[in-house]
């Protein structure tokens, strides 16, 4: 006979919190449903089973603990009743989809794999649109069988009209519920005929975005303003330092180390997709890494000082934390201090190096090779960039027309 139990598990979270979870014990094998949510632990009565009433929501968080209880109480019974040799694994499969299948529950599971798996920029992104969702819903946590395509509709409707936001913004919202959703499906937690999205229900299908990179006379402007304050120049040093690479993502341009430079050319194998290889060192890179020579302790030590400080690098989701809070110092020096200085009216950031790269190659470089210095996996995903940036034939085409 399967028993099942509230618990407070103990892994505490960043917040100081700890997880509520139902445990299932079968045969002295022992699985836990995480609830989605989490108390401190002077807040639980572990022999009732209940939150104490020093928990400024106890009555509706108990109310709730016993309602998932019943059900899955009910389910493992349910299953044993038909059932003469039943597994543990089956017992959970079974109860989770009694009690796993609400949006909350797998929403938090959800920002916490992202979390556990080091990915700091998509929780950071997707919290809020979470939150977002569960605004629309006015708090109310409902099943996932409940979120149609009718609802979802309505969702964009709100997003458009309460929080003003444009269609890739929505379009962002409506790829994290479907995230939630087929990460419920892979766990056996709802079935797949309720899935909203596909041919026939929701379409998700990101707009088109404008990429506008500098001329050679702008970045040329950029190499040869006089900037007066070191950290105006730090920013532009990583700026030219990924366009000299091709458009080198900043997160890569952080993460090189002193090692990384063999023999004049730099290894490294891009964050993203992990795909590796080593390109020459241009002069003006060698004279920018020149300036950083004197904060070098060892071999193995970053280039750019930026990532020092960080007691664990093994830490992912530290990692990327700290990249985004420095990107987000350098973009704003970038746009509000050293693009006026240069006197570049675009709006300057790091990731405009990449599109810079894009659009002064424009023509004059095969797509074979941009995808090897761009590192993309599939040529088709260079001809969908590069598209962005070869003017040619249609500058031509109008031209044909408009000479009369």
């Amino acid at each position: 006979m399967a028993t099942v139990k509230v618990v407070l598990r103990k892994k505490q979270n960043k917040d100081g919190t700890y997880p509520l979870a139902i445990r299932i014990t079968k045969d002295r094998r022992t699985s836990f449903i995480h609830l989605g949510q989490h108390i401190k632990e002077t807040e639980w009565d572990e022999e009732h089973q209940r939150v104490r009433k020093s928990h400024a929501n106890s009555g509706r968080l108990n109310n709730f603990l016993l309602t998932k209880l019943a059900e899955a109480n009910n389910k493992a019974l349910e299953m044993e009743t038909n059932t003469s040799a039943v597994s543990s694994r089956a017992v959970k499969q079974k109860v989770k989809q009694a009690t796993g299948a609400r949006f909350a529950a797998q929403a938090e599971l959800y920002l916490s794999n992202l979390q556990k798996t080091g990915k700091y920029n998509r929780y950071s992104a997707d919290k809020p649109r979470v939150k977002h969702f569960k605004e629309f819903l006015k708090g109310e946590d409902i099943s996932l069988a409940d979120i149609t395509e009718s609802l979802l509709n309505r969702f964009k409707v709100y997003l458009k009209s309460t929080q003003k936001v444009g269609e890739r913004t929505i379009v962002n919202h409506l790829v994290v519920i479907r995230s939630i959703f087929s990460q419920a499906i892979k766990e056996s937690v709802i079935e797949r005929k309720y899935y909203p999205f596909g041919a026939g229900k929701i379409r998700i299908k990101f707009p088109d975005t404008l990429k506008i990179g500098l001329s050679p006379e702008e970045v040329k402007q950029l190499e040869d303003v006089a900037l007066p304050h070191p950290a105006q120049n730090h920013a532009r040093n990583l700026w030219l330092f990924s366009f000299y690479f091709a458009g080198m993502r900043v997160s890569d341009v952080l993460r090189i180390k002193w090692s990384d430079i063999q023999n004049d050319r730099l290894y490294y194998s891009m964050g993203k997709n992990a795909k590796g290889g080593s390109l020459k060192m241009p002069e003006k890179a060698l004279k920018i890494i020149v300036q950083y020579a004197d904060q070098k302790l060892k071999e193995d030590d970053f280039i750019f000082p930026d990532l020092k400080s960080l007691e664990d690098l093994s830490d992912k989701f530290e990692m990327q934390k700290r990249i985004a809070n420095t990107v987000s110092r350098i973009d704003r020096l970038l746009r509000l201090d050293i693009a006026p200085l240069a006197k570049i009216e675009k709006k300057l950031t790091m990731h405009i190096a990449r599109h810079t790269f894009g659009n002064i190659s424009g023509e004059r470089i095969p797509l074979q090779m941009l995808q090897k210095l761009y590192r993309h996996t599939s040529i088709t995903t260079t001809i969908g960039y590069q598209s962005n940036f070869i003017h040619k034939d249609t500058d031509s085409a109008l031209d044909a027309v408009l000479t009369y």
